[in-house]
């Protein structure tokens, strides 16, 4: 199904366009939170934590193709909303080419420098064996990630954010299943959990390019569409680089903060490695909802609608509030049974630093809620740079004010601490450019 964000009641187009998205990625999150979940209960509190932390340079990686992906899906909405049909099927085809150069570049290299990874991010002695591990196949799935971040976010610019959950269900379902019958079954340990998400990733990222080439013919350029045209690479770059960048930027200020986090020993890096996976869960749907706002913007934007821009913009930051508030009460208040979904309950310690975490930056989570809708709304507007700028200043408040705090006689509070300050003082900045520029 295809929304036209261009026409009818904003709030309600801006929901149904992304319900479908927030189950997506609640969806997505379970290829990692079942690894999670089943090594920390089958193989103990090591693995636990050598899969944990593998996740955080994972979402690392992936945010570079992913970055690209967003970049470019901004200027399909922008030339689906002006009815540029050629446009729009040049600039897929050169950004197809873009991002799949890239990602066979990115899996080389980090193939290549695995082990300077690994002691770049202070991975204790303990964690090392089962972390390289996991990695040398995990990162086999990268290219098969690539191809689902691209196409689901070609068809979400164009408005279909149905199609990509269809796959994702799939994917996640199985991936639990295997993870069950690789590691609880079978035995086969970290490698188990590995090889069930690298499975998966693969049925969704063929399963959606299979879909698009059969079933989205209109989509696919002609011959004419695959010359190479200078200006809309250049428009691509420009849109991709920017994204890229301000992904990057976030999650390698999430890679440092985790390498911090290494520091503190295994006890606290099973807690954040849990903590993380009920965070990015708590907080996902203002994500894909940020998202879903940045087609909205994108595609009127290439229609010349300002004044809905500005209606919609209003009500979309009025209902991630609402929303995020809930959430952060719901968090606080069961912060500890949280945790022992993932820990056991006789890992008293562990429980302890996770629900400190929870309760520390959950209660924030308007803040972070409020920063997915600016990036997004910058990102629709050409103005990606503004983004980078935003992402800076939040990962940078927050690395810096971690490193900080945590040596204080506080420690690993520092850490939590500094997580939703780099969040409130990105926001007021985001929101007093956005008020400048209107």
């Amino acid at each position: 199904m295809y929304h036209d964000l261009t026409k009818g009641s904003i709030s309600r187009s801006l929901l149904l366009f992304a319900l479908p998205m927030m189950a997506g990625n609640l969806l997505q999150q379970f290829y990692n939170i079942a690894d999670t979940l089943i090594v920390g209960r089958v193989l103990g509190k090591n693995a636990l934590a050598a899969v944990g932390s593998s996740y955080t340079l994972m979402t690392f990686l992936t945010s570079i193709f992913l970055g690209l992906s967003m970049g470019s899906g901004a200027l399909f909405s922008i030339y689906r909303g002006k009815g540029d049909e050629r446009a729009l099927k040049s600039s897929i085809a050169h950004a197809c080419g873009l991002i799949l150069a890239v990602t066979l570049v990115l899996n080389a290299a980090v193939y290549a420098f695995i082990d300077p990874i690994l002691s770049f991010l202070r991975v204790p002695q303990e964690v090392w064996g089962g972390m390289r591990e996991y990695l040398l196949i995990i990162f086999a799935g990268l290219i098969a990630t690539s191809l689902y971040n691209f196409f689901s976010c070609l068809l979400r610019a164009l408005g279909n954010s149905t199609v990509p959950l269809v796959f994702l269900a799939v994917s996640a379902l199985l991936n639990i299943g295997l993870d069950l019958l690789f590691v609880a079954v079978f035995r086969w340990g970290i490698a188990g959990a590995a090889c069930a998400t690298v499975f998966a990733q693969y049925v969704s990222g063929i399963g959606i390019l299979l879909y698009v080439l059969f079933c989205c013919r209109n989509l696919l350029p002609s011959g004419r569409d695959l010359h190479f045209d200078r200006n809309i690479l250049k428009e691509i770059a420009g849109l991709s680089s920017l994204t890229c960048l301000q992904q990057s930027v976030m999650n390698f200020g999430i890679l440092m903060v985790q390498g911090l986090v290494n520091s503190f020993g295994a006890t606290t890096m099973a807690a954040f490695a849990a903590a993380v996976k009920i965070d990015t869960f708590a907080y996902l749907p203002v994500q894909d909802f940020g998202n879903a706002y940045s087609t909205f913007v994108a595609q009127n934007y290439g229609a010349g609608n300002k004044e809905r821009i500005r209606r919609g913009t209003k009500e979309a930051f009025a209902i991630s509030t609402v929303f995020s508030l809930l959430i952060s009460a719901l968090v606080c208040a069961f912060a500890a049974p949280l945790m022992q979904i993932f820990v056991s309950a006789s890992e008293t310690a562990v429980i302890a630093s996770g629900v400190r975490y929870l309760r520390i930056e959950g209660a924030f989570y308007f803040g972070i809620g409020c920063l997915f809708l600016l990036y997004g709304y910058y990102r629709a507007i050409k103005r990606a740079e503004m983004s980078v700028v935003l992402t800076v200043i939040s990962l940078g408040t927050r690395v810096l004010l971690a490193y900080m705090l945590s040596a204080t006689a506080i420690g690993e509070v520092g850490i939590w601490m500094a997580i939703p300050i780099g969040w409130v003082l990105a926001d007021l900045t985001g929101l007093l450019y956005m008020k400048k520029t209107w």
